[in-house]
């Protein structure tokens, strides 16, 4: 999912077993994973060193951490294999948290970092072949539909409450967790835990948009009252105006509209597939992504059912 892009992770019936902990480990506030003997001085120097700040108090991080170990006894020596792709946050898990959940288990957890095709491909080959390339996938959340059609997938919601029970971290709040909705089938249960997402931000100055000035003026022009933008053409608007009416603050020099401070290779996507699909430009009435996403491909069912270029396809 483009919009907001929610990575999540994928147990296939091949990880099973110590597989959960490992999802509760990327999904909690201080979550781990690697090889090593676990004792209390481990949890404590991982709580102290790298787990801080943290929501929870020392305390209910030690709580949690000796937990993991506890529940990890049957599995110690066991290794397991995670793939994701190329991103920062994955990074810090391959490297650091990986570590921290090997040292606190004594699972040994393998996190390979990966290029995003790379990713689909293998994933591809292990559906296909039935053969098991990775136990545990990070992959973005556009795959929901594939993971409830193929039937491949461990339906996270009915393991955690059933046969993973007693390797699901008790103080886990799934509904924490954003973007929840965009990992959950059309059956209603739970194939993806969210990882880390992209937030699209709408960043304005307040004192230029309360400016009795300012508001009398595009109000004049445009026949409505200047605000936050409900959709693109405001967006537009609000830009046009500040750039081209208002010119000039106290002496500056203003502009109505900069998106990201620096260059990016995903600045062409994230205006297509996050700015003007939630300004709703991919389908006029039609809320994204239900059931219209933001390459105007209508959806029913999770199943992808036609796509027009009227719908921004």
């Amino acid at each position: 999912m483009r919009h907001l892009k929610p990575r999540k992770h994928h147990l296939t019936k091949a990880s099973y077993l110590a597989m959960t902990s490992a999802v509760a480990l990327f999904a909690a506030t201080m979550t781990l994973s690697a090889p090593a003997r676990s004792d209390d001085a481990t949890i404590q120097k991982w709580i102290d060193s790298e787990f801080q700040p943290s929501t929870l108090s020392k305390e209910e991080q030690l709580k949690e951490l000796q937990w993991f170990a506890k529940a990890a006894e049957p599995f110690k020596g066991m290794e397991i294999n995670v793939v994701s792709e190329t991103i920062t946050t994955h990074e810090y898990e391959a490297k650091t948290l990986a570590k921290a959940f090997s040292e606190i288990t004594g699972i040994k957890l393998k996190h390979d970092i990966i290029q995003e095709g790379d990713v689909v491909e293998k994933l591809q080959t292990q559906m296909q072949s039935g053969k098991n390339v990775y136990d545990g996938w990070i992959n973005d959340s556009d795959l929901i539909g594939t993971h409830f059609r193929y039937g491949q997938t461990i339906a996270l919601s009915d393991y955690m409450k059933g046969e993973g029970k007693d390797v699901t971290d008790p103080y886990l709040d799934v509904n924490d967790f954003i973007g929840k909705s965009f990992t959950t089938a059309p059956d209603g249960k739970l194939y993806q835990l969210p990882d880390q997402q992209f937030a699209n931000l709408y960043w304005f100055r307040y004192d230029w948009f309360t400016n009795p000035d300012y508001k009398a003026k595009f109000k004049a022009k445009y026949g409505y009252d200047l605000g936050v933008p409900v959709n693109w053409s405001a967006y537009e608007d609000i830009a046009e105006f500040f750039t081209n009416d208002i010119k000039e603050i106290n002496g500056v020099k203003v502009y109505g509209h900069m998106d990201y401070g620096k260059k990016d290779p995903s600045l062409g996507w994230r205006f297509t597939d996050a700015w003007l699909s939630m300004a709703g430009n991919g389908d006029k009435g039609i809320p994204n992504g239900l059931p219209v996403d933001e390459w105007g491909i209508r959806m029913e069912g999770c199943r992808p059912v036609g796509s027009s270029v009227e719908r921004g396809g």
